[in-house]
């Protein structure tokens, strides 16, 4: 449970997750980059999407990724990002 938020809360902020997703393929272009195999996976979803960030707890683990035009930030930070956005 996340302090704070009602297992409704939880549900609603999945929902519009999911309603901003979509599915694609990869192609495994960028293995082996990171140290670890299951982090090159989000990379390779992350350039592919062409998203702006990765959003992890781990975000030593994303230390060199710039040269993809990502940036890897908390979860905290990237709520803020989008409370910035909204003001």
């Amino acid at each position: 449970m996340v302090p704070g938020l009602e297992p409704s809360d939880i549900d609603e902020i999945l929902d519009f997750i999911l309603s901003r997703s979509d599915i694609r393929q990869i192609f495994f272009l960028w293995r082996s980059h990171l140290k670890d195999p299951k982090d090159d996976l989000v990379l390779e979803v992350a350039v592919e999407s062409q998203s702006r960030y990765i959003v992890t707890q781990n975000t030593k683990d994303f230390s060199n990724i710039s040269q993809f035009q990502l940036e890897a930030i908390t979860p905290k930070d990237f709520l803020n990002l989008l409370m910035e956005d909204k003001s």
